[in-house]
């Protein structure tokens, strides 16, 4: 039971219902039917009051990989890795064009 628990509570071991449908292109229906077949655990969630179900995400990936493959999960997973990593270049961009403006503005207050 501890093992369960804290399995439930790892960063990153859960993900929402809608991060599972965004990330693994699951249907909302395919949630419900496999956690009705015993195939996937949940918990209520709610933020904001609104509701949601949280699920492990080892589960989610095994209900994938079952049902379309291991080459549509590697696929779904690399995509997902991709945008991250298109967000993070984005931001960083975004950062470095603050400190060249900010490095030109020191440059021109020393030439002074």
């Amino acid at each position: 039971m501890d093992q369960l628990a804290s399995e439930w509570q790892g960063k990153g071991a859960t993900l929402s219902d809608k991060t599972a449908r965004k990330e693994f292109g699951l249907t909302q229906d395919d949630i419900v039917h496999a956690i009705r077949a015993g195939r996937l655990q949940f918990r209520e969630g709610s933020i904001y009051g609104n509701p949601f179900l949280r699920l492990l995400r080892r589960e989610v990936e095994a209900l994938v990989e079952y049902d379309h493959g291991e080459d549509h999960l590697r696929e779904r997973k690399a995509k997902t890795e991709l945008a991250h990593v298109n967000r993070e270049l984005k931001r960083l961009k975004a950062e470095v064009a603050k400190l060249e403006k900010r490095k030109s503005q020191i440059i021109a207050d020393l030439a002074r």
